[in-house]
């Protein structure tokens, strides 16, 4: 099938990083250059080079980058008013970029034109002009961008499109109409486009902002409207409520309108990407994000799980795996038959749909969650739980009990603590490491409780299990159940870990928050030695 196809213009990297607490430093930006062009975008907005050193520093550096598939774009400003251009010094650390593309922002609204920069609505028109046709002998491109443009449309449509003309008599090689406050909806959006495109004889694209979450909308009605260029970030980011997300543009794109925009061997990586801005950015990944987000292809009711085991068509509207994600099976109260033997199947357990085995596990999972145990985000424990309950997990080590003190030297001095734990490790894993004692009790101090337990278990296990040493502590949540409770409310705890290769959640629940931490804390630990002789046995097993 012959695709239409449109150009992708990512601006991640400088409206993007314009949203509130994202500050991506110049290594950030570089390695998020190279990711895109993986991807397969047409243009790559890197910044501002008149705004700030660092983006002056962005495109000196990203040169020594063999892009394969992008352009490099530098932004910046029409001229100032009543100045000659070659005296602008925004205009000429522009052009001392260097690179193929130049973005021009100017003036479409008569408001801003007489408020905000306060010059005569002809002068505008002028800047927009002159600032085009002067760059045109500098770059490969310009692109220019029409800030404002449906609010100046419909305050006065015939001042907008004279600021789009003069960009068109400059020789601006696109119009991008932009939806800056993010206000207009679809329906009116549309109906400017269709009145515009008749005036202009340039190709047109757009740049809409997710103020009243019409940003994707808007861009689809565009491209749908003859649009050759959208403009948009990654996961949606950028100023207020950020700009149209392309993780959601360019599949919908492609499987809804049947337009091209990245190649389409790429759009299994859109997952990837999205997650690996989200990092980037300081902030953890949306998990409910459209195509991308881990919970877009998340099933929890047992009647969709049922149907969905039968034909993923029931309840899924494109195959995850086609964007790079992946389908998630939940478990909860509300949670079903299916929902245990599809789970079974993801962890590679044989178990026969009418084994009582799946109606006690189900009868289990609810009983626990009736007390506060939540495992949508703790996988790692509902996975043990399975296991111990359908094969035999090995007892790495079993807790006779803990003590955790805590303590001030003083009345401004730093709170410390000290956890003391008892317990043992099977004798003939002390035997296989040719250590005669196993484990009575130890201690060890921490900045807190929690970390005190941690320490304490990790100074006696290590020495049994090294791969121990692997694992890190890199989120931990405490929530309290049921309020009203006061000082007896049950508290859950969420903790997430890492090996430095995979992450997993574990979950403990306790009217004590030492007891609830410290439950959740040995799941981690058992389910990394649990996985680690898993591996084992499959290595075993190659080499037989």
């Amino acid at each position: 099938m012959n695709r239409e196809r449109v150009q992708i213009f990512d601006t991640t990297l400088r409206d993007g990083s314009q949203g509130m607490g994202i500050s991506f430093s110049l290594d950030d930006k570089l390695r998020i250059t190279e990711v895109l062009d993986d991807l397969g975008v047409d243009y790559i907005e890197g910044g501002w080079p008149g705004s700030n050193p660092k983006d002056i520093a962005f495109f000196k550096n990203v040169k020594n980058i063999k892009l394969k598939n992008s352009r490099i774009s530098a932004f910046s400003s029409t001229k100032r008013a009543f100045l000659k251009i070659e005296d602008d010094k925004n205009i000429q650390t522009l052009i001392a970029s260097e690179t193929p593309v130049f973005t021009i922002f100017g003036k479409s609204w008569d408001l801003h034109v007489e408020k905000a920069l306060k010059v005569p609505l002809k002068e505008n028109l002028n800047m927009i002009y002159e600032t085009i046709k002067y760059l045109k002998k500098y770059a490969d491109e310009v692109i220019y961008d029409a800030e404002h443009f449906f609010d100046g449309y419909q305050s006065d449509p015939d001042y907008a499109i004279k600021t789009i003309k003069a960009a068109e008599e400059g020789g601006a090689d696109i119009i991008v109409l932009a939806d800056t406050n993010g206000g207009t909806p679809w329906f009116v959006l549309e109906d400017i486009i269709k009145n515009t495109k008749k005036q202009i004889n340039v190709p047109f694209g757009i740049h809409a902002h997710n103020d009243s979450d019409m940003a994707v909308v808007n861009s689809l009605v565009a491209v749908k409207n003859g649009a050759i260029q959208v403009q948009g970030t990654i996961n949606g980011i950028g100023e207020r409520c950020g700009n149209a997300n392309l993780c959601s543009v360019i599949p919908n794109l492609f499987f809804k309108m049947g337009v091209e925009t990245i190649p389409g061997e790429n759009l299994k990586k859109l997952t990837f990407v999205s997650r690996f801005v989200s990092e980037l950015s300081n902030r953890a990944p949306v998990t409910n994000l459209p195509f991308v987000g881990e919970n877009a292809f998340a099933h929890k009711g047992g009647i969709h799980v049922s149907a969905v085991r039968r034909n993923t068509k029931t309840y899924e509207h494109i195959r995850p795996e086609d964007v790079g994600n992946k389908r998630k099976i939940l478990i909860s109260e509300l949670s079903g038959k299916s929902n245990m033997l599809e789970k079974a199947r993801e962890l590679g357990i044989e178990v026969d749909k009418n084994s009582p085995v799946v109606r006690d596990i189900l009868k289990r999972v609810k009983d626990m969650e009736s007390k506060g145990y939540y495992f949508e985000g703790a996988e790692a424990s509902f996975e043990l739980l399975f296991k111990s309950l359908t094969s035999k997990v090995k007892k790495y080590f079993d807790l006779k009990g803990f003590r955790v003190f805590v303590w001030k030297d003083s009345e401004n001095g730093v709170p410390k603590s000290e956890a003391i734990i008892k317990g043992v490790v099977p004798k003939e894993i002390s035997k296989e490491f040719g250590i005669k004692e196993t484990f009575d009790h130890t201690s060890a101090d921490g900045s807190g409780p929690v970390e005190a337990l941690d320490k304490a278990l990790r100074k006696v296990l290590e020495k049994f299990y090294p791969t121990l040493k692997e694992v890190k502590l890199v989120d931990y949540k405490v929530r309290i159940l049921n309020e009203q409770a006061a000082t007896k409310a049950a508290t859950r705890v969420l903790i997430q870990s890492t090996d430095g290769k995979t992450k997993w959640g574990t979950v403990g629940v306790s009217e004590n928050i030492l007891e609830a931490s410290w439950i959740a804390l040995t799941d981690a630990f058992k389910y990394k030695l649990m996985k680690d002789d898993e591996k084992e046995r499959k290595n075993e097993k190659k080499k037989n």
